[in-house]
């Protein structure tokens, strides 16, 4: 066998999400909807799905190690410089570099309890010491997040806003107050895949100038290309300069580029499909409502919805779902456990849930 590091030896074999294809194999059967990974099913804009089909052509070169013209595309969008944005392979792979760059064996890293598990895969692939807190009324804790960075002196923290699991969202003076908190010498990471679903006037102004936050943003989500794996970080010259330290420069693919390019040039396209989630959300908290369950307040392409029983309660509810062909997740922490969460649907698609709900509910409660 390979002479594997202590690190790689210490660690499972592991993937941090189950994906609906490998739940598919192992029942032998294709969803009838799948709800669980918080996909946009309006997909992206038509204008993306052509430039990639047109861009297939050309798979045969390289594509740009540089990134050129969608940094530069990306840049004047959001009114910085090129030199303040870096491209890479969703948010995985960006969080991916982001703790290569500053974790080393037994760092202590700050997250929330529950909060997206990719990022705590990567901190324990690197050695680091993750240090959680938990969530307040089932809301990210910006106070218990600064607090353990200067308890631990912590130089990385990741907080997403809007929040996966859950759908919260804190406005700008408190994303301000969390970020003007932050130690010099530390580092918070604040994920931002699901900002376009979010109120944009609160939304906090960029700042590049700030050498104590990164922002990532993403194509998977609002624009509909989460198989094309793009996504981008707003920061500091500096910091944004280091990624190219440890990124793989040829990762971002001809065709994702292209789509990329294309779909953000497509911002009619963005407002329909926002639009088309917020009248999904709305759809599934009524059936969630109807059956005696409770929605939470959501800012993303997703409504997680309170069983109002406990954890193991929500798993049979899950496990039910599944079994009758609708794919969703739960988040996997106490207290938030007790919730399952749906992904904004079509039509058709959530009319199948509210006919199958009502059965996974009985079987559940019925043990």
């Amino acid at each position: 066998m390979p002479r594997y590091t202590p690190l790689v030896e210490s660690l499972p074999s592991t993937v941090p999400f189950v994906g609906p294809e490998t739940q598919e194999r192992a029942r032998k059967a294709d969803f009838k909807a799948r709800l669980g990974a918080n996909e946009c099913v309006f997909g992206p804009s038509p204008r993306a799905a052509a430039a990639m089909a047109s861009a297939a052509l050309d798979v045969w070169q390289y594509a740009d190690p540089e990134n050129y013209d969608l940094k530069h595309v990306l840049a004047k969008h959001h009114g910085v410089a090129a030199e303040n944005i870096v491209v890479g392979e969703g948010i995985d792979g960006l969080l991916g570099l982001l703790v290569r760059m500053l974790v080393a064996q037994d760092t202590p890293i700050v997250t929330s309890l529950g909060a997206y598990p990719t990022f705590n895969f990567h901190v324990s692939g690197f050695g680091g010491k993750l240090v959680t807190v938990p969530y307040r009324d089932d809301c990210e804790d910006p106070d218990a997040i600064i607090a353990a960075v200067h308890e631990h002196n912590s130089p990385l923290a990741y907080f997403a806003n809007p929040d996966n699991p859950m759908g919260s969202f804190h406005g700008k003076d408190v994303i301000s107050n969390l970020i003007n908190n932050v130690p010099h010498g530390s580092l918070l990471c604040l994920d931002e895949a699901y900002c376009e679903f979010a109120p944009q006037e609160e939304l906090l102004p960029l700042d590049v100038s700030n050498e104590r936050v990164i922002r990532f943003r993403t194509f998977s989500k609002a624009y509909g290309m989460a198989g094309a794996r793009v996504a981008y970080g707003i920061g500091h010259v500096d910091l944004i300069d280091a990624f190219n330290k440890v990124r793989n420069h040829f990762g971002v693919n001809r065709l994702a580029q292209a789509g990329a390019l294309a779909a953000l040039a497509d911002q009619e396209w963005l407002r329909h499909v926002v639009e088309s989630v917020r009248t999904s959300n709305a759809r599934i908290a009524e059936i969630a409502l109807e059956n005696g369950l409770d929605p939470l307040e959501t800012h993303t392409n997703f409504v997680t919805i309170d069983c109002l029983r406990d954890s193991d309660f929500a798993k049979r509810v899950v496990a039910e779902l599944v079994a009758q062909g609708i794919f969703v997740r739960m988040p996997f922490v106490e207290p938030q456990n007790r919730c399952i969460r749906i992904s904004s649907a079509t039509d058709e698609d959530l009319e199948l849930l509210a006919e199958i709900l009502p059965k996974a509910l009985s079987a559940a409660q019925s043990g």
